[in-house]
Formats: C-alpha cells, structure tokens, sequence
C-alpha cells in the first residue's frame, strides 16, 4: 500500500498555469475569441452606449453624415462635374456607395486608436488583445442599418427594384468589415508605438476615398486599367454593393476577386503582425 499522505496527494495533483508572452510568429489562437465572446459583445455594448449617450444628434448623426455627404457629391459630381452613374439617379448611385465607404472609414478610425483608448484595461488584465480592434469594427454596424433605411426609401422613391442579387449583400458588408479589420489591425498596433499615426490618418482615409469609385463610376476608366484600380480593397466592396442593390457595377469577376485577395492578404498579415507585437502593449501603451 502507499504510505502517502492525502495531503500530499494533493500536493502533486496540483497544476500551475503559467501566462506567457507569445512567440515572434506564434499561433494566431483564434479560438480564444470563441472563450472570451462574452467580453466581445461586453465591449460592443458599450461602445454603442458611450457613442449614443448624452449626444444631441444621437442615432441621427448615423443618417446625416452620409445624406449630407451624398447631397455635396450630387452637386458637385452629379451636376456640376456631369459624372456618369450608369443609368441610375445620381443620388441613390452615390448614396449607395457611401453606405459601405461610411462603415469602413469609421469602423477604421475607432480601431486604429481602440487599442491606446482602452491601456487601462489592457494592463490589468489579461484577455486576447484583438477582442479590442475587433469590437471597434463591429460597432459601426450599428450606423450601417440605421443609415441603410434611408437607402430604401430612395430606392422606392426613384422606383427601383433590386434583382436577386440582393442576396449577397450581406457578402459585400462582411467584405467591408473585412477591409476595415485588416487595416485597422495593421494600424491600432503602430499606434502603440507611434502615436502620430492617429493624426495622419484623416488625411489616409481621404485619399483612399478619392482612390475609390464612390462619387464617379468605373466606367469613366478605361477597362484595362481597371484590375489595377481593383487593388484598392474597397474597389470591389463598392462595385459590389451598386451590383447587389442597383444592378449596375461590376458584380463577381476579375476586379472583385483582385480586391477580395487584397483583402486576405492584408487581414492574414494584420492578424500575425497583430499577435506578434500585442506582447509589448502592456509595457508600452
């Protein structure tokens, strides 16, 4: 018989997790989000709290910023420019571009920055970092639905009806979220380090707008330039969501499966590049 102890049974059953830093090019560990999903929709909910809270504009700041947007363009564009719309009501056509535009550059601003705004956290805790970009962009959802209504009565004012390409919409928002959570993953770890990346972003964000097919349509390019314009990850988002809900723009081909690879490749280099630099956070936000 065995002349030990129960205490010291015990005693050699016990086990010590040990919390380590991870490796240069670890594993991404992504079940982890699965573990901590209730600090995900946590962190969501409060986002959407504070942006909305002791507001004056409140959830009509989510319709306004668009509509105004899509008022300026209209006349500077649509009238004044004479940019082609490919048949379709100048205002819809650009309003429905912005819709996508408008969810990916706030959703990129507020992940870009998420990880600086939330150091306290960060350094008290421990959970997956990336729970903290990623909670950013799904917040601007929030925005996307509320100002999407408004798109559909455009439509049924202008009396256009969508085909059933319609059906992939949520396709092209996914793509959208995508775009915005490969960059924002990229830049809310340089934030970090050089907290100047905060100031040039707005002056970022606007060029790529420009670089985007939001107020003037592709066809104003010749077709052979088009697959490099495609390199622009919102190239396809754009096209994609005017080809769903209009029936006009490129729908699946060459151009969007460029854009979509774009997409990838960024969000794949975003998460390694992520997880391999989060270790230094906690000393250096």
């Amino acid at each position: 018989m065995s002349d030990r102890s129960p205490a010291t049974t015990a005693q050699l059953d016990l086990r010590v997790h040990v919390i380590e830093p991870a490796a240069r090019w670890s594993s991404l560990h992504l079940s982890e989000l699965v573990e901590y999903r209730e600090l995900l929709f946590f962190l969501i909910w409060r986002e959407v709290k504070v942006r909305y809270k002791q507001t004056a504009l409140g959830v009509a700041w989510a319709v306004m910023q668009p509509f105004f947007t899509m008022v300026v363009f209209t006349i500077f564009f649509g009238r004044l420019a004479k940019a082609p719309s490919d048949g379709v009501p100048y205002p819809v056509f650009a309003y429905c571009a912005l819709l996508p535009w408008q969810l990916f550059a706030s959703a990129l601003t507020e992940s870009s920055n998420s990880v600086v705004a939330n150091q306290r956290l960060i350094t008290k805790v421990y959970f997956p970092r990336l729970i903290i970009p990623l909670a950013a962009v799904c917040v601007g959802l929030a925005d996307f639905v509320v100002a999407f209504v408004i798109l559909i009565g455009m439509m049924l004012y202008y009396g256009i009806v969508p085909t059933l390409a319609v059906l992939t919409l949520p396709l092209w928002t996914a793509l959208a979220v995508a775009t915005a959570l490969a960059a924002g993953l990229w830049l809310s770890a340089l934030n970090v380090r050089y907290r100047d990346v905060r100031y040039t972003l707005p002056f970022f964000t606007q060029l790529w707008l420009i670089c985007t097919p939001v107020a003037y349509a592709v066809s104003w390019f010749p077709e052979q330039w088009r697959p490099l314009f495609a390199l622009n990850p919102m190239f396809g988002v754009v096209e994609g969501f005017r080809w769903a809900l209009l029936g006009r723009g490129e729908g699946p081909g060459l151009t969007v499966a460029i854009s979509s690879a774009v997409v990838g490749l960024l969000l794949v280099g975003g998460l390694f590049y992520f997880r391999r630099t989060e270790r230094t956070f906690a000393d250096i936000v």
